[in-house]
């Protein structure tokens, strides 16, 4: 038996393309503090007291930070390509989100890390992890995945 192709709908492209280039600033962002860019990074008002205190997280940290970041990345590709793993890519992303965002609370993070916004901005990024997982999921059980 052949299943029926199910027509993509524009939400998709919508939320594929939003989420791709929502998660390519985690992964900018990502990239320019792991490449030490001190430019980007005082824009921010990141200080030096701030840099140690990142170069100091513990190997689990550095390692979900990654997951929940290029985790995001592949599973918005995925979902523009209709992938099924897009689900698998956003659980992951979601895991290393809520891992490495764990770490500030646990820790003693400087003050920069301790200002509202940087309160404030894993719960949007755990938010969002968790909405993408959600939508992933959906568009799986509705056949538009595959």
């Amino acid at each position: 038996m052949n299943n029926p192709v199910t027509k993509t709908p524009a939400h998709l492209w919508v939320v594929g393309v939003v989420s791709l280039l929502w998660n390519a600033i985690g992964a900018n962002d990502y990239l320019q503090t792991r490449m030490r860019n001190m430019d980007y990074l005082g824009s921010m008002g990141f200080t030096d007291e701030a840099m140690a205190y990142i170069d100091g997280f513990p190997i689990w940290v550095d390692i979900a930070w990654g997951l929940g970041v290029w985790g995001a990345v592949a599973g918005s590709i995925l979902l523009l390509l209709r992938r099924k793993q897009a689900t698998i890519a956003f659980a992951l992303s979601l895991i290393g989100a809520f891992l490495s965002n764990l770490y500030p609370y646990i820790s003693n993070p400087p003050e920069i890390m301790q200002q509202p916004a940087a309160k404030i901005m894993p719960v949007v990024i755990i938010v969002i992890a968790i909405l993408l997982l959600y939508y992933s999921r959906r568009q799986s059980a509705n056949g538009v995945l595959r």
